[in-house]
């Protein structure tokens, strides 16, 4: 049967605020005391009192990594408690960014009571003259993400223990607030040797003395510093569309919206095929905007909000890649695109009944046959191999041929469309996108043709009075230029 481990707080700083019950308890002298640390100034009162810890400082030079530390230091205290009881004493409250407290209390080999301690938040919050009721976050620095972070409350790091972790926690803070944007070190808040330091956000990793009992303030970000965020951008589309917002916003419609989103697309298309990155971001952020747009309107309404666009996708992608999220293999991409076949027809259910239903009816007509036609292949509805489509292509195109001699326009119109719809499925084939590939060849026309004009231009010409020849010229130019 092993023995109880009973967990105690040091306190946030000197002897003068540990709890009298602690010191009693640690002053009994019948339990072996174990701490995580000795560098803690009630740990070197206490020794001078005769009072005897043993330390695990050992295990930060072992290990390289903090979670390795505070496993290690686990697993022997569960070995030491199979012996006899045991004190395992902890810097400020037990429950407060205490890792090693937290694994003990999962595992249930070892009964585990917590004894007590003082928080050293009362006194942070003291020292530092804030109102956690403004909205504060508490983040260990030794382990934390950067979009965690919300730059709108009181944001304070623990553990900042070492030079290294401060310049982890600076660089993390570069990337969303500006080098000189004033922060505060402070040390052992509330005691006798408290001392807290204003300086630059880019001065956190200089010169500057951390340790144990270290924490960084990062005071409230004002709405001007905090445009890259999502919650920014909602609070601006939700203004532009109040009662106090833009005119033109206000009266946006779901319906109004449509061709924007259209032509948005069109226009991140255009700088994905430019690789031009700077419009990539642009583009993304005019395609957001209609997303934003259109949630607001939704939210304006009471029908939804963006919260229930975000959770629709969120859940759509976690169900849709079981082989990620769940216990399906997938080790190609075919796979993949059975999975996701699967179970986007488990998701509609029986509302579609045919296969060609979820095809959307706005889709441009050349990206809509290939699309047809690819749905009709899941079936098995399909050319066998590649030279059969061209074979077909060849057929419609004789059809058209015999169209255009009987001079029949209807006809002429039907067979055309044949020959478009064949082309399209013949991409397919290749894994080519139509639509794309003929948008590219639109903007390489444009571009050469342009070209044509402004040379024409240069020589004092107008292109309608310029010879078939001279304009042939200047395109197998801009060809030549790759224009």
């Amino acid at each position: 049967m092993a023995n109880k481990i009973e967990i105690i707080g040091l306190g946030a700083g000197d002897i003068d605020q540990l709890q009298v019950g602690i010191y009693k308890k640690l002053m009994n002298g019948e339990t072996l005391i174990y701490t995580r640390t000795n560098d803690h100034p009630v740990i070197n009162t206490l020794k001078a009192e005769g009072i005897t810890f043993q330390s695990f400082d050992h295990l930060y030079e072992e290990n390289d990594q903090f979670g390795d530390v505070y496993r290690n230091i686990v697993a022997q205290i569960l070995v030491k408690a199979t012996e006899e009881p045991i004190i395992y004493a902890v810097p400020g409250h037990p429950m407060l960014a205490e890792k090693t407290v937290q694994l003990l209390l999962e595992q249930d080999k070892v009964p585990v009571e917590i004894v007590g301690g003082q928080s050293y938040l009362d006194d942070l919050f003291t020292s530092l003259k804030i109102d956690p009721i403004d909205g504060f976050q508490f983040v260990d620095g030794t382990s934390f993400e950067r979009n965690q972070l919300d730059y709108r409350h009181h944001l304070i790091f623990c553990q900042v223990y070492d030079s290294f972790i401060a310049s982890h926690v600076k660089l993390a803070l570069l990337e969303d607030l500006p080098p000189d944007y004033p922060i505060k070190i402070v040390e052992a808040a509330g005691s006798m040797s408290e001392v807290i330091t204003s300086i630059p956000l880019e001065e956190l990793d200089h010169n500057l003395k951390v340790g144990n009992l270290t924490s960084v303030y990062i005071p409230p970000a004002g709405s001007d510093l905090l445009n890259h965020t999502f919650n920014r951008l909602r609070e601006v589309i939700s203004t532009l569309r109040s009662p106090n917002g833009c005119p033109w916003d206000q009266a946006q419609t779901h319906e109004t919206l449509r061709k924007y989103a259209i032509e948005e697309v069109y226009e991140l298309i255009e700088a994905i095929d430019g690789q031009d990155d700077e419009g990539i971001i642009e583009e993304l952020g005019d395609i957001m905007l209609q997303v934003m747009l259109h949630s607001q309107i939704g939210e304006d309404d009471d029908y939804f909000t963006v919260d229930d666009v975000i959770q629709s996708i969120t859940d759509k992608m976690i169900h849709r890649h079981p082989h990620v999220f769940g216990d399906r293999k997938a080790d190609t991409v075919a796979d993949v695109y059975k999975n996701w076949g699967e179970l986007k027809q488990e998701e509609k259910g029986n509302k579609r009944i045919s296969l060609l239903d979820g095809i959307p009816k706005h889709f441009p007509a050349l990206s809509k046959a290939a699309e047809l036609q690819s749905k009709a292949a899941e079936v098995g509805f399909d050319w066998s191999n590649a030279d059969q489509v061209w074979q077909k292509l060849e057929e419609e195109i004789t059809e058209v041929t015999e169209a255009i001699e009987n001079k029949d326009g209807s006809e002429i119109e039907k067979e055309f469309g044949d020959v478009l719809f064949v082309i399209a499925n013949l991409a397919r084939y290749y894994k080519i996108n139509a639509e794309i590939a003929l948008n590219q060849t639109n903007q390489k026309f444009t571009s050469r043709f342009r070209y044509i004009e402004e040379q024409l231009s240069e020589a004092g010409k107008q292109v309608a009075d310029t010879s078939l020849e001279e304009m042939d010229y200047y395109w197998n130019q801009a060809k030549e230029r790759n224009e």
